[in-house]
């Protein structure tokens, strides 16, 4: 969702609906549970039926994501759509951030937080015809050492549960969401701990801590609406940073943000900025953007980039209401 308080700032973006003559449409073809190729067949059928030249593309995995991004960016495309989860949604987004290109946004995948913060419809046919006719809204991402991303980005725990994921959904082809659950479990029983030294304008914090989360804008902490955002254009992140605590703490940590009461641990680190540089003893680290996994050498530099990317939104909902 897009601030009502800046919606003077979007209008002059997002008050004209865009009728595109072409559109590029990738399609993550392993993200989510549903036969891709008979969505793409169905997306041909739905953009043609609306009188728009749409070519739908099947991606195998992030890079080539990426190529069909790079290569949809170089041509006259206006619009360039990302077919997936947050994961594809990010890897699109890290090509046209800075461009005039724009993006259409059709949430295939699990959670689809993205999507949902911008009130994107879920359902197919709904999210096709905003990519016609919605409005244009400009919104922030974040940036990591150069890399690009429209959620989040975590060091520690999350990093190590998703690569002990992966291995395992390779080995064994167990489900997503099976794996996931072993995986936490498995890195929770070794517990890693790191030290790091985060500093920030406005502050400095040495902590040992299992994890570090940094958002794209500030992110609900607490009550029903924990892990949504209410905006993605106010131009900050939002560091959360967890201290001195065990297992038995993290869990502590879950009861508060669910019933109230996180702002006032001790233990927990929460506030929000336009920087934030991470060093740690180690000379290499694993950082997790948008549920996908890389190594960085450190340190580490955040900072956000304040209207970066050009998203298609619904247009009675540019203001998230």
């Amino acid at each position: 969702m897009v601030n009502a308080a800046a919606s003077d700032r979007l209008s002059q973006a997002s008050d004209k609906k865009l009728r595109p003559a072409r559109l590029s449409v990738i399609i993550n073809a392993a993200s989510g549970a549903n036969d891709k190729e008979e969505i793409a067949a169905r997306l041909i059928e739905l953009f043609k039926s609306s009188g728009a030249d749409a070519r739908v593309e099947l991606a195998r995995d992030g890079e080539d994501i990426r190529e069909m991004a790079r290569r949809a960016a170089r041509e006259e495309t206006e619009v360039v759509v990302a077919g997936g989860g947050d994961g594809t949604i990010s890897a699109v987004a890290s090509v046209l951030a800075g461009t005039d290109k724009i993006m259409g946004v059709l949430p295939l995948g699990t959670l689809n937080h993205f999507a949902k913060d911008l009130s994107i419809p879920l359902d197919l046919e709904e999210a096709v015809r905003v990519c016609i006719a919605g409005k244009v809204a400009r919104v922030d991402v974040g940036e990591v050492n150069g890399h690009v991303f429209v959620n989040n980005s975590s060091l520690g725990l999350y990093p190590s549960i998703v690569r002990f994921r992966d291995r395992q959904r390779a080995r064994l082809g167990l489900s997503k969401w099976l794996a996931f659950v072993w995986a936490t479990l498995s890195v929770l029983r070794r517990y890693p701990f790191m030290y790091v030294r985060l500093s920030t304008d406005d502050a400095k914090l040495l902590r040992r801590t299992p994890f570090v989360f940094v958002g794209n804008n500030e992110y609900q902490m607490e009550g029903l609406s924990l892990g949504a955002r209410s905006c993605l254009d106010k131009g900050e992140l939002s560091l959360h940073v967890a201290h001195r605590t065990g297992r038995l703490g993290l869990l502590r940590f879950a009861v508060r943000a669910l019933f109230g009461g996180l702002r006032n641990e001790k233990d927990f680190d929460s506030l929000c900025t336009e920087e934030i540089w991470v060093e740690t003893r180690r000379r290499r680290l694993s950082v997790a953007m948008d549920g996908e996994v890389t190594t960085m050498n450190t340190p580490l530099h955040y900072r956000v980039r304040p209207g970066a990317l050009r998203v298609l939104v619904p247009g009675g909902k540019v203001n998230g209401k």
